[in-house]
Order: C-alpha cells, then sequence, then structure tokens
C-alpha cells in the first residue's frame, strides 16, 4: 500500500520564506535572491519526503504568496490593473497579492477571502468579460523539472478548474460557464506538457465539489473533465477533495475518466459510507486521507486501520495519505526544544505526519497490524490518561441554563441609554484594536522572554508605549480608543497563555497568509481562568484619557478556532469551557470602569461546516450562544462590540445580529464594499462599521477615497447606526502607513459629519 500526500508547508521551518520575503518588499534583497530562498526551502522538504518513503511527493505546492493567485496567474486571469504598473511578472503578482502604490501607479489588492473552514486566506480571482483564460505560467513545469533534477519524479499539483471557477469574482456580465471551453482547454494543456516532461500522475485539486452543488454546478463539474480528460494521453490524474465529502457528486465523479480520487475520511462525514453503499471502480485508485492535516494530534492507527479495511472491501487498490494539504500544521517538531516530551509525544506536526503515514504503511503490509511493534505503541499513548481535567469546569458548563445566553435589556433599549451615555459624534471613529508592532516592542518582548530585561522595566516599556499610542490616537482625533496591544504577542496566542488548560509551542508557525504566520496554542485540558488577563492595561489607559477607552478581548469561537482543539470532547465543550473565562474579564473589565468592550469574534464563520444543512445543528447552535454568554451579565450602559474578518457574512448575517453586540466592525474593503446590500436587505439592527481601508496593503488611502466609502455606507446603513474605522488591526502595518492612513480617516468622517449633520 502506497503513501501520498496532498501538499506540504512552504514557509519554512523557522518562516525563511517570510522573512525573505518581508526584505524583498523593502528593498534589501533581490528577486534573485529571494528565489535562491524559496529554491532552498523546496530542495528541503523534498529531502525530507523522499527520506521518509513517501511514494506520492507532490510538487507546485510552494506558493510566495497564494496557490488561488498563482494558478490567476497560470491561466492569464490578470486584471489590465495589474499589468499595467509595467512592473516584473514577480513584482505584478504582488502587487496583485498586497496593493501597490508609487509614482508609477496606484492599486488595491486583491478580494482575500478565507480558504473554506480554514484560517489560511486565498487572493480571489477577479475575471472580466475581456479575460482570456489560456494557459500562461510557468511555474507547475519549472518545479516539476527542477524536483526531476534533484532525482524524483513528484506529483504535481494544480487547483482544479471547476474550483478556480467557482472561487473567481466576475466583474462582468459573463459567468463561471461562459469561460469553461477555454479553462478546459488550458488544463489539457497543462496535463499534455507535464506528460512531455514525464509527470506520471497530476493531482487536480477540487475542494468545491466538498460544497453544496446544485445541478447546474455538477453539469459545469462533469462538463470540464469530461473536455479536459479527453486530452489526458498518457498521464494519470488524481482529482483531489478535501474538507468534508462529495456526496451531491459522488456517482457523476466515479464514472468520469480519473485515474484516481483522493477522498476526506477525516471531516468528510459521508466518505465511508459514499464508497461502502455505493461502491468503487476497480479501474481507479483511492487516495484515502486517513491522517488529518490541519490538526497536530497523533494519528490514532487503531482507527485508521479499521477505516482501511473497511474501504478494502469495495476499493481495489487504496493509497493511504493526509486528509488536506499539510499546510495548515506547523513543520516540524523538531524545534518545539522546551514542550516536555510527555506533552510532545502526543503531537505530529507535518514532518512527524510523513513518519506516520510510513508507519502505517508499514502496520497495513504486515497482514497482522496489532502485532506490529509500531501498532502497540500507538495504542499505548492513545490509552493513556492525559493532565488537564477539572471537573469544576466541566459542571459549572455542564449547569448552564437557556437564561444564561440572554442579555436584558433588549438591543432597542440598551442603544437609546448608550447614545445618551457617550454622546460620541455622527459617525464615531476608531480602530480595531492593535497598532503597529514596531521594532522596539519586538526586542522588548523577545528580551523579556529570554530574562534580558526583568518584569519591572518591561512593564514600564509597555505603560510607555500605551501613553503613546493614546497621545496619538488624541492628536489624530480619534473619538473610541485603543491600548495598542503592545503587551501581546498574538490576539489568540496571548490569551492562551493567561488561561489555563493550554499548551503552547515555539516554533509551531502555520501560515494564515502571504507572510502572515500564525503560532496556534494547543488546547490541551479543561480551560478555566484563574487572574485577570488585560485589566491591568486598559485601566492605565483609561487613566490617560477622557475619551471612551475600549478594552480588547478575543472572543471564544475565535480563540477556539484559531488554537488546535481537544479531539477528546465536543467543539462546543471546548468553546463554552473559553466562554466562561472571557466573560469573567468582561466582568471585571466592566467592573473597572471600562464602559465599551470589544470581543473580537474574527473566526466566526471560519468553522462553519461547509454544507448549509449541517450550519446550525452542528456549529451556529453553540457557536453564537458561546459569544452571547460572554456579555450577556453586563450592564445596560456598557457597550459591547465585536469585529469579523475576511469571510462570506452574507449567508449568516442573521445570526451576526442575533450575537446581540452593540457594534460590529468587519472587513469590506477589499470585497468592495457588497456586504451593505446585505445589511441593508436583512435590516441589521446592530451598529456597523465596515472597514473603510484595507490593513493588509501598505498603500494609504487618500481622504476622498475614504469619504467615497462613507457615501456608499450611508447609502444602506442608517447615519445614526454607522461607525468609521479600518478593517482589521493595525499590528502588521508600519508607523509610516497607519498615521497618514488614520489622519486621512477621521478627517473623511469628519466631513462627511458635516454635510450630514
Amino acid at each position: 500500500m502506497n503513501t501520498s500526500i496532498i501538499g506540504y508547508p512552504r514557509i519554512g521551518g523557522l518562516r525563511e520564506l517570510k522573512f525573505a520575503s518581508e526584505k524583498y518588499f523593502r528593498g534589501e534583497i533581490t528577486a534573485d535572491e529571494l528565489e535562491k530562498t524559496a529554491k532552498e526551502i523546496r530542495k528541503y522538504n523534498l529531502g525530507l519526503q523522499k527520506e521518509s518513503g513517501l511514494d506520492y511527493i507532490p510538487s507546485n505546492d510552494f506558493s510566495f504568496y497564494d496557490g488561488v493567485l498563482d494558478t490567476a496567474f497560470l491561466l492569464n486571469a490578470v486584471p489590465e490593473r495589474y499589468r499595467a504598473l509595467g512592473l516584473s511578472t514577480l513584482d505584478t503578482y504582488f502587487a496583485a497579492a498586497r496593493g501597490y502604490q508609487s509614482e508609477s501607479g496606484d492599486v488595491k489588492a486583491l478580494a482575500m477571502k478565507k480558504w473554506y473552514n480554514t484560517n489560511y486566506h486565498y487572493i480571489v480571482p477577479e475575471i472580466s468579460d475581456d479575460t482570456e483564460i489560456r494557459l500562461v505560467g510557468k511555474k507547475p513545469f519549472e518545479l516539476f523539472d527542477e524536483a526531476k533534477a534533484e532525482g524524483v519524479v513528484t506529483k504535481p499539483v494544480v487547483i482544479g478548474a471547476y474550483t478556480f471557477l467557482k472561487l473567481a469574482r466576475y466583474t462582468g456580465k459573463m459567468t463561471a460557464k461562459d469561460f469553461a471551453k477555454d479553462t478546459a482547454e488550458a488544463y489539457k494543456q497543462l496535463l499534455a506538457k507535464l506528460g512531455t516532461l514525464g509527470a506520471q500522475w497530476v493531482q487536480i485539486d477540487e475542494p468545491s465539489l466538498v460544497m453544496d452543488m446544485t445541478a447546474e454546478d455538477i453539469t459545469l463539474f462533469v462538463s470540464l473533465y469530461k473536455d479536459i480528460l479527453g486530452g489526458k494521453g498518457n498521464v494519470k490524474v488524481l482529482l483531489q477533495t478535501y474538507f468534508g465529502d462529495v456526496r451531491d457528486c459522488y456517482d457523476e465523479l466515479i464514472k468520469l475518466d480519473f485515474d484516481g480520487i483522493g477522498l476526506d475520511l477525516v471531516e468528510g462525514k459521508k466518505s465511508l459510507e459514499l464508497v461502502e453503499k455505493n461502491g468503487f471502480p476497480t479501474d481507479k485508485v483511492l487516495f484515502a486521507g486517513v491522517v488529518n492535516g490541519k490538526n497536530i494530534w497523533r494519528n490514532d492507527y487503531a482507527k485508521t486501520v479499521d477505516i482501511i479495511n473497511k474501504l478494502s472491501k469495495s476499493a481495489d487498490e487504496i493509497v493511504i495519505g493526509t486528509s488536506c494539504s499539510l499546510l495548515h500544521v506547523p513543520c516540524t517538531l523538531a524545534n518545539e526544544e522546551k514542550l516536555s516530551e510527555d506533552i510532545k509525544k502526543h503531537f505530529a506536526y507535518a514532518q512527524e505526519k510523513l513518519g506516520e503515514l510510513a508507519e502505517l504503511k508499514k502496520i497495513l503490509a504486515s497482514g497482522e497490524p496489532e502485532n506490529t511493534a509500531e501498532f502497540a505503541a500507538n495504542k499505548a499513548l492513545h490509552s493513556e490518561q492525559r493532565s488537564g481535567h477539572n471537573a469544576a469546569v466541566q459542571e459549572k458548563v455542564a449547569k448552564l441554563t437557556d437564561k444564561d445566553f440572554v442579555r436584558l435589556p433588549a438591543f432597542e433599549e440598551r442603544e437609546k441609554i448608550q447614545r445618551e451615555r457617550f454622546k460620541l459624534p455622527l459617525f464615531p471613529t476608531t480602530t480595531i484594536g492593535s497598532f503597529p508592532q514596531t521594532a522596539d516592542v519586538k526586542a522588548a518582548r523577545s528580551s523579556f522572554r529570554k530574562g534580558e530585561l526583568s518584569a519591572e522595566d518591561y512593564e514600564k516599556f509597555v505603560e510607555r508605549k500605551i501613553a503613546e499610542c493614546v497621545a496619538l490616537q488624541e492628536n489624530i482625533g480619534l473619538d473610541v480608543l485603543v491600548h495598542g496591544e503592545y503587551e501581546r504577542n498574538d490576539m489568540v496566542e496571548y490569551f492562551g497563555e493567561c488561561l489555563d488548560g493550554f499548551v503552547f509551542t515555539q516554533k509551531a508557525w502555520v501560515q494564515s497568509y502571504g507572510t502572515r504566520c500564525v503560532k496556534p496554542p494547543v488546547v490541551w485540558g479543561d480551560i478555566s481562568r484563574s487572574k485577570a488577563i488585560t485589566v491591568r492595561w486598559s485601566k492605565y489607559a483609561q487613566r490617560l484619557t477622557d475619551k471612551p477607552m475600549k478594552g480588547m478581548l478575543t472572543g471564544p469561537v475565535t480563540i477556539l478556532n484559531w488554537s488546535f482543539p481537544r479531539e477528546d470532547i465536543s467543539l462546543k465543550e471546548s468553546a463554552l469551557q473559553i466562554a466562561f473565562a472571557i466573560r469573567e474579564e468582561v466582568l471585571d473589565l466592566e467592573a473597572n470602569g471600562i464602559k465599551i468592550i470589544q470581543v473580537d469574534e474574527a473566526a466566526l464563520r471560519e468553522k462553519l461546516p461547509l454544507r448549509k444543512s449541517d450550519w446550525r445543528e452542528d456549529y451556529l447552535v453553540w457557536a453564537i450562544p458561546a459569544f452571547r454568554f460572554v456579555h450577556s451579565g453586563v450592564k445596560p450602559e456598557t457597550q459591547i462590540h465585536t469585529h469579523m474578518c475576511y469571510s462570506e457574512f452574507a449567508d449568516i448575517i442573521k445570526d451576526i445580529d442575533d450575537m446581540d453586540a452593540d457594534v460590529i466592525t468587519f472587513e469590506a474593503s477589499r470585497s468592495d464594499l457588497t456586504i451593505l446590500d446585505v445589511l441593508k436587505a436583512n435590516n441589521f439592527r446592530t451598529q456597523a462599521g465596515p472597514g473603510v481601508y484595507d490593513i493588509h496593503s501598505p498603500r494609504i488611502p487618500s481622504k476622498e477615497e475614504i469619504k467615497e466609502a462613507i457615501g456608499k455606507m450611508l447609502g444602506r446603513i442608517e447615519k445614526t447606526k454607522l461607525w468609521v474605522n479600518p478593517d482589521c488591526g493595525l499590528k502588521t502595518r508600519g508607523v509610516e502607513e497607519t498615521v497618514p492612513s488614520l489622519r486621512n480617516l477621521v478627517a473623511a468622517a469628519k466631513e462627511a459629519r458635516d454635510e450630514n449633520s
């Protein structure tokens, strides 16, 4: 039985690609030097996979920013405004990903959205009526040849035609089906060229097949691949799915001329059932995703062997592999020098998952899995009773009743009380929370962690940064201030470090988007709060100003979704445990004079099941109440804010309103404020602050640009309910971009205020 993975992390074990890319953006290294770093990472990854004994090694899973953006450039789907800048291909690519601003041009970045149910973000392709889809890129071929030169005939990986067309944004009258013929032709040429180069297998990723599919969707998918596969020649084609099951199109899928079909047996609730009930073609290889590509816990070999045994009754040839790309887990445990062995032995990062596949291959080949040393050791590991259980926490959650999730009085009455209390101007201005994490902040935090800076001196440093931040905001003229979050390394990791039940890693970096990497904490046991987390800093900041100072917290669903969760209890149970802890912090902030408290749920939609039929049964039924519980105990005059990041909000807008926050801010700038029509259509009652400019881009928005955005908002949102703010925190931006952007924001809001008073 052979082994395969869908993709491998591309950032490097110590984030080498991130640092090289950022140096390139700053002009400190050349394009050739950046490419050298990228090649070193690819070569190292290739060596690891080859050494592990992996049978199907991917290529073209590397990207400088995002694989969907790579596909757009591969297929010539690059908007003219980026080509018109006259930049190199690489710089044009980065302009589309990040935006670009210089004397030669000023363009915003393409929209960015969450990649299905993950914390990874993809760049949304933009297709206009005059876009000519054709094969123009060279990357898949160059990376295949590069690996071949190292002695490895890889399995090239590309985003599939159907998924690409479904993810794209169409700016004209034409739709996906209008581009289907040209797209199919491009993929036929892709397969033919890879075959000429010596590729034996090509992996085509079609994660959109696990979404709800209409009859029209199925027709589009089938027509695309009847055309594409008609010209595949001698190349074998693997149709790879992940993040769910293909219940809507399984029958059509197995009839198409694919040589292999990859199914997710981890998140695909019906994948095993589909194979058992409907059979599997004898002329195809089943690539079984049995090793979790999204979580870090060791695989349970007994469960995996049982699944493979069941699949073997229907499929003649099975390849065992990961449930999705290993992009979503850290690179290697080798860099975790501080974790105890008692904890580390339960974890498997990307490199360790290669080892698990090798062990599973050996176990399954033995004919007597239970008699192998590897199986026995794994069974013993999963039989251990881990530490971290807290009966008191479990009891508190068990005793919750419906009334615990309801805040009184109702929203409309609270809104009146808060207007009288705060007396904010029309279009109040604020930011989302964090201010630039400058070099001195990072250096001080590092020195403190290393013991080179005392706790007293570190706290004095943080106080000084907060004072500077408050003074800056008052000078700029913002109406509701924040303390800047200088004490925090990350909006989730920071809270995890302050709560009991979490485990923290040292170098477990995971790519979120582009050069942005996060280090998710691990939910190890039952979660509780033993001491105040943010009160000290919020109190200090409020003393420095007469303006309202927001207390800044991360919500329970986001903390859970941006952590590696336990697999021995439900997500609902974990979320409610965290909600108890954050509720205690909210009440502490209120008791200490903080009148506005923002509880960010940036990742609320992230773990929403991909199929609508599962939304309210499997997720929203506990995710929305978990947030409501956090703030249900505060006074009517305390204003609760929340914030949400890059996601599709339209289909759950009523659920978002039902969170019963007083104000919500969210990303809108990269999507051209399309959310506004949804708010109006659903009579959204919560006060709203759709982001007026994109903080993920280095460009500085003009006052006129922001004022135009405010004008668009006023056509869909009542002027008394509109807030003006950036679309996310400012942590990743520089001071030289942040200050002028915020000055322009305040100036635009004041002009709009004068015109609408």
